[in-house]
């Protein structure tokens, strides 16, 4: 009797940066399990889809995936963010999908994708706020040598492992890539310990939990191993790293170990609270060599009464100057943010305030979002509500604004130095990367003209010639020294 067929699985990975670490780890998973993991849209026995349930378009987005994953002949099983929040619910509303599975899932999800195909039944979860789940302590973390196998890691030695999986003597999780490409995630922290009223990330993700360096620094190594030149830490909060381990300031003895790993060219951090931004952390993101000096900052609105409303902290001034000293350490830092508009309660003085701080603030990228209720938020029980019309109305006038600056700020970089992580090349003369202030997705690109000779991976200076928007165009240094 010939041997039976390998399973196959494809992984469909929606919403952020922590969503592409999780789909890793469930494909080290999976393949260790004896799936194959195929690309998406190849013939496969089971698709996974890594939903996203931040905001409304996002969950919208995540239906979708699913329901195009159901035209096709395999299973398919619904993961991530919006799985985890509505589990049950979510399953008796989309029977197009075969199974809705959470976080605790994962572990075992070979298992419950062999059932799955097997035609046995597999229940969805049953969602719970992850807030009352109760924590691991710092001590037992920082103290104990190997989580237990099941809750977040393995047990098999290095020899049982497929080819291209991290050891465990690396991450705390099997990880296999899925981009080869020269920029990888590589997660912090999960979970956020902040109570901003318009989110419900807490209650889906949990209580912040940091990972300990040396998981970080091995993953690192790793990662480096497999060709990453560019690692984007990410988290739910960076700034909050190693809070729970006892040490506050870890992150800044971190990101210069981070980035002296061998191989790693540049280091970027994600996701900056501005009220936690610490004098000394802003110094080692704005002036270690290898760190690039980026500043992910969640502003979210600049008026200080509806910040106060968010359950947030700070204000125009106040994140001004905060701007103002980051580029007295890195004139050429980079800046971005994203701001919520239509929040309940907000009035035109409140968004004229906001537009009075982007003017000044001079970000490189601005994401404007518009407010919509999100369930089990505080936000959604507030009054003075505004009407999807003036929401929409604001978005637009901020967004076109936010274009306006942002494409102003990539022309003051016209005549500048930059360097180039080039991630694609036509094979000729033309290349195409992000500088130190671009990171991956959200803040534009560079191209690079006359590029012979550049290779995927190449870090090149390169002066800037022109911009599109937050696109910039640029001439590696040498072509500018010949002509």
């Amino acid at each position: 009797m010939p041997p039976p067929s390998p399973r196959r699985v494809a992984l469909v990975t929606l919403g952020c940066a922590r969503n592409d670490v999780d789909s890793e780890e469930l494909a080290g998973r999976l393949s260790a399990d004896g799936w194959t993991v195929v690309a998406e849209g190849e013939t496969a026995d089971a698709v996974v889809v890594n939903t996203c349930g931040f905001v409304e378009s996002a969950k919208k987005d995540s239906i979708d995936t699913v329901l195009a994953a159901a035209d096709s002949a395999a299973k398919v099983v619904a993961v991530g963010c919006l799985a985890e929040r509505y589990g049950a619910e979510l399953a008796a509303s989309l029977p197009e999908a075969d199974a809705v599975l959470g976080f605790d899932h994962y572990p075992d999800l070979g298992a419950r994708l062999d059932d799955i195909v097997a035609g046995r039944a597999v229940a969805s979860h049953t969602p719970a706020d992850r807030r009352l789940l109760l924590p691991v302590t710092p001590v037992d973390r920082a103290t104990s040598p190997r989580p237990v196998p099941g809750h977040g890691e393995t047990d098999r030695p290095d020899g049982d492992l497929p080819e291209g999986l991290a050891p465990p003597s690396g991450p705390r999780i099997l990880r296999r890539r899925l981009d080869g490409g020269p920029v990888a995630p590589l997660k912090l922290a999960s979970g956020c310990d902040r109570r901003c009223a318009f989110c419900a990330i807490p209650s889906f993700r949990g209580a912040f939990v940091s990972r300990r360096p040396a998981d970080v620094l091995a993953e690192a190594r790793w990662l480096a191993e497999q060709g990453v030149r560019e690692l984007v830490l990410v988290s739910e909060n960076s700034t909050s790293y190693g809070k729970d381990l006892g040490d506050l300031r870890l992150l800044e003895t971190l990101l210069p170990q981070l980035a002296a790993v061998d191989g790693v060219d540049r280091i970027r951090v994600a996701y900056l609270q501005p009220a936690e931004v610490r004098p000394g952390l802003l110094r080692v993101i704005a002036q270690t060599p290898g760190v690039a000096p980026y500043f992910d900052l969640s502003f979210q609105h600049a008026s200080e009464p509806l910040l106060r409303r968010m359950r947030r902290f700070g204000s125009r001034e106040r994140f001004v100057a905060l701007l103002e000293s980051i580029r007295e350490l890195a004139p050429q830092a980079g800046a971005r943010s994203n701001v919520i508009v239509g929040f309940p309660g907000e009035t035109e003085q409140d968004v004229q305030e906001l537009e009075r701080f982007l003017v000044e603030a001079r970000l490189d990228a601005v994401g404007v979002f518009g407010y919509s209720d999100e369930d089990g938020t505080e936000a959604a029980s507030y009054d003075a509500k505004l009407d999807h019309d003036t929401i929409r109305q604001r978005v637009e006038r901020v967004s076109a604004l936010a274009e306006e600056l942002t494409a102003q700020r990539a022309e003051e970089r016209i005549g500048t130095t930059i360097d180039v992580l080039v991630e694609t090349t036509d094979g000729n003369s033309r290349a195409e990367g992000r500088a130190a202030h671009q990171a991956p997705e959200v803040d534009g690109t560079t191209t690079l003209r006359g590029a012979r000779g550049c290779c995927v991976g190449d870090i090149v200076a390169a002066r800037v010639e022109s911009s599109d928007g937050v696109d910039l165009v640029a001439v590696p240094l040498a072509m500018a020294a010949a002509s």
